[in-house]
């Protein structure tokens, strides 16, 4: 009984400790919004999913006003391999016609919101799915991008389909959020200027909407540590400018380029900071949070 006793006691010592350190961030960043953009493979991992709506739930109770934005690619391609529905990808964006978006809106905004919002609802807090169209959140216009072919001078104009991005941001619907205790989690759908539905990369319009809410905190979960410089070691911070020269010297590329483009244009806008971090890793959010040292790469102003 008394090894139990001081089994218990010990434990209870440590997390005494844990949050005592964890005081000082706590009251920092009490009051600030920040905009969570949850993707990856952490949202497949039931465990891990439970945990990061804890964390959310958390969040919310030292004062922190979170925003979630979800992605879902796999669970796209998977409604879309079902339905026999064909999709392919230009450049990294998925071809999106009317019967594609028809699922994306399906999935991004049904089954995976609802999801969501059933787990941060069950770890104790009160969160509403919404999707861009909802308050008329995200104005989007048809995202136009080129592609020069080898040996050749000519650019072409990529046909992407009902493929977005945000134009306008309307953030009056989270003002009401951010002044009650109800955590907004959001699909990255907008509203076209003909009134289409398009589908927005989760990465872009979390930083559209974390500029746009005047946001603390802009945090990317992904599949990865975060940067990492040319010798694998993780970059832990880096300003604007620092960013750019990582590109422009071949530090940072491929799929890293536009996360970090991301960053580097919502803090243009006002963001005091934006995290890229491993979404995989338990209580990311609270590490990067609560802690000294952070979790994954911080990207801030000059």
């Amino acid at each position: 009984m008394t090894e139990k006793l001081n089994k218990t006691r010990d434990q209870w010592l440590a997390q005494a400790r844990t949050l005592s350190e964890a005081l000082p961030y706590m009251r920092r960043h009490a009051g600030s919004t920040f905009v969570i953009k949850y993707g990856g493979h952490a949202m497949g991992d039931s465990k891990l999913a439970a945990l990061f709506a804890r964390d959310v739930v958390l969040l919310r109770q030292v004062g922190i006003n979170p925003v979630v934005v979800h992605g879902g690619g796999p669970q796209i391609g998977k409604m879309l391999e079902r339905l026999k529905i064909k999709s392919e990808f230009l450049d990294g964006h998925r071809v999106t016609d009317k019967d594609t978006v028809d699922v994306v809106e399906m999935v991004l905004a049904g089954s995976i919101n609802k999801q969501i919002v059933t787990e941060i609802n069950a770890a104790g807090g009160f969160a509403v799915g919404l999707s861009g169209k909802d308050g008329d959140l995200i104005r989007a216009q048809r995202l136009r991008r080129t592609k020069r072919d080898p040996g050749s001078n000519i650019e072409r104009i990529l046909d992407l389909g009902l493929v977005g991005e945000p134009k306008e941001i309307n953030p009056h619907i989270l003002d009401f959020y951010e002044r009650s205790d109800i955590t907004p989690v959001i699909a990255p759908i907008g509203v076209g200027p003909g009134n289409e539905t398009l589908n927005i990369n989760a990465d872009t319009a979390a930083g559209a909407i974390a500029a746009a809410a005047g946001a603390r905190r802009l945090l990317l979960l992904t599949d990865v540590e975060g940067v990492l410089d040319k010798q694998g070691a993780l970059i832990p911070e880096m300003t604007c400018s620092e960013a750019r020269e990582y590109i422009a010297g071949g530090v940072i590329q491929g799929g890293m380029i536009p996360k970090v483009e991301t960053c580097l244009e919502a803090v243009g806008k006002g963001v005091d900071g934006a995290v890229i971090m491993d979404g995989r890793v338990p209580h990311a959010l609270l590490l990067e949070l609560f802690t000294e040292h952070g979790a994954g790469t911080l990207v801030v102003g000059d």
